[in-house]
């Protein structure tokens, strides 16, 4: 059985990588987001972003880490990819009264403004703008952590991998997760 799970801020990169590393060790890949949420629900994902996230708070951080920690519980061999992927065996289990375990954790280290440039050609959106709303996802994002699970962002689980992903391309990063989880 092996659990990978790859944690990073907005725009690190992590979607792409999990798609990588899923293939080269035929993995399950779990990667729900608030944009999967959005979409199931007919929301467009900046109204839930920017309106519902934090007024209904914690109603959909419980429902998305919710469907997260259940995939991969069902799952025997997977690799999860969403910001509170490393915290997922702890404080978010402990909190959603389940129970999971991760073998293997990955946090991917970019700093803003590459995460923001990155956003920027994602959404097509203006560099600018993208910097403004990643800061404040980020921003909005660590608080919630915080107040929900006592997580603080700043500080990952013992045994977490930092990768610094600012350099590397999504090829690369996956090829430094593989020969680690392969040893």
């Amino acid at each position: 059985m092996m659990r990978v799970a790859v944690s990073g801020m907005t725009g690190c990169g992590a979607t792409t990588v999990t798609k990588i590393v899923a293939g080269r060790l035929r993995l399950k890949r779990i990667n729900y987001t608030f944009h999967d949420l959005a979409r199931e629900r007919g929301i467009p994902f900046s109204k839930l972003q920017f309106d519902k996230i934090e007024r209904e708070f914690p109603k959909w951080d419980l429902l998305l880490d919710g469907k997260q920690v259940a995939r991969v519980a069902k799952a025997k061999q997977c690799i999860v990819g969403s910001r509170l992927a490393v915290w997922l065996d702890g404080a978010v289990a402990k909190k959603l009264k389940k129970r999971v375990k991760i073998d293997a954790k990955f946090w991917l280290e970019v700093p803003l403004r590459v995460r923001a440039k990155r956003v920027a050609k994602r959404e097509k959106k203006p560099f600018s703008q993208a910097l403004r709303e990643t800061a404040l996802r980020d921003k909005n994002n660590a608080a919630r952590y915080k107040k929900l699970y006592g997580i603080d962002v700043r500080k990952k689980p013992r045994g977490t991998i930092t990768i610094d992903a600012e350099r590397l391309d999504a090829k690369g990063v996956a090829d430094a997760i593989v020969r680690k989880v392969k040893k």
